[in-house]
């Protein structure tokens, strides 16, 4: 690396058709840098702007790169990958953020932290700056699912104005193109367990005329569709747990006979839907399984000790021997239910009553095999990593 590429700072604006707005970051940018001594530079990085912006940027200073693939996502990424710095900050070019006060996130990364991100909520968010639906529901909701789900400790998921390491879109393996390009990194730094924190930032009325790139429902879903696919816990497992007790625990009660509650008469109509949920539980726990597995090998996610002793524990052989005997189980079950239909010359039953012996062995039938085969499957997605 020479010299002048042997920079501190990078300040990284991702640019679509920003010409009313980019001169004014850029200017606030490079005074940030000289006011406070430190060596960086700006790159402004291009997502196919026709305005002008980029004669503007390059005018000013700004070092210009031009992202091959649309999305706020891709033009992060591209930008942060061309720095030269040792630190990136990045932000918005439409002014809203203040690129002339940046020293809370310089200051936390020099102390070592890997990801600083802004919070609007605390430092402020001017009149008219943020929709309503973004300001109370979106941003908060998204947040605090963000929050449970991965123990962070960030309670502005989506500000866009941080800093980080520069290589952390590489340490990271950070993939989405789009808007929720902000949750992934967030996402995977807790999973990774780095150092974040949060620093006060102000949000200001964005100087553009023209509306924003981003669309309220449709990047909101695509931000809550991220954070669910990146917690196979959330989506399937602990979903998949609840089925299961609730069908156990529903069913054991009326095996022995109709129950009555608060008026209301529960018997075998009530069973079978038990027995659906125990099914549809186990599914969802065997997909959580598979999710999880892929999502390591495919470096999306850390592995745990946690996981890799439930992979250990089970193994192909237990699966089968497990699913065998619940197979069997229900095998036996549904023989009973012949010799009962034998004691009346298989003629007609009472349907109550023997509906409480073929449902359950139904379901044991369905989820041995399900176990089976969803053995051999595990068995497939971690040969790569026994080889």
């Amino acid at each position: 690396m020479t010299p002048e590429h042997n920079l501190e700072l990078s300040i990284v604006m991702p640019c679509l058709n920003e010409a009313e707005t980019i001169g004014a970051c850029i200017e606030k940018a490079l005074r940030y840098l000289t006011q406070h001594n430190i060596s960086g530079e700006v790159i402004v990085s291009d997502n196919g702007s026709t305005d002008g912006s980029i004669a503007i940027a390059e005018k000013l200073g700004a070092r210009v790169v031009h992202a091959p693939e649309k999305g706020y996502g891709s033009a992060l990424m591209y930008g942060i990958e061309a720095a030269y710095g040792k630190y990136v900050i990045m932000g918005d070019s439409d002014d809203s953020y203040d690129f002339s006060s940046l020293n809370p996130f310089i200051e936390k990364l020099r102390e070592g932290y890997d990801l600083v991100v802004g919070n609007r909520f605390k430092g402020g968010i001017s009149k008219g700056a943020m929709p309503f639906l973004h300001k109370y529901l979106g941003n908060p909701v998204l947040s605090f699912i963000g929050k449970l789900f991965f123990h962070s400790s960030i309670n502005d998921f989506h500000c866009g104005l941080r800093g980080f390491r520069q290589d952390l879109v590489s340490l990271l393996n950070l993939r989405t193109t789009g808007m929720e390009f902000a949750s992934e990194m967030i996402v995977k730094a807790s999973l990774f367990r780095l150092r974040v924190c949060e620093v006060p930032t102000t949000l200001s009325v964005a100087g553009r005329s023209r509306p924003p790139h981003l669309r309220t429902w449709q990047d909101g879903w695509r931000h809550l569709r991220f954070l669910l696919i990146y917690s196979p816990r959330w989506l399937f497992l602990y979903p998949g747990i609840l089925l299961i007790l609730s069908g156990i625990i529903s069913g054991a009660l009326i095996i022995n006979g109709p129950v009555h509650l608060f008026n209301i008469y529960f018997d075998t109509n009530t069973m079978l839907y038990s027995g659906a949920a125990a099914i549809i539980g186990f599914q969802l726990m065997v997909f959580g399984i598979f999710t999880r597995r892929y999502a390591i090998q495919a470096g999306l996610m850390p592995d745990k000790k946690a996981v890799s002793f439930i992979e250990k524990w089970l193994t192909l052989e237990r699966g089968i021997i497990a699913g065998v005997f619940v197979t069997l189980t229900g095998i036996g079950g549904s023989a009973y239910s012949l010799y009962l239909w034998d004691q009346v010359d298989f003629g007609t039953l009472e349907y109550s009553s023997i509906l409480r012996v073929v449902i359950p062995s139904v379901v044991f039938i369905i989820l041995g095999i399900q176990t089976i085969f969803s053995s051999f499957f595990l068995s497939v997605l971690t040969l790569n990593r026994k080889r």
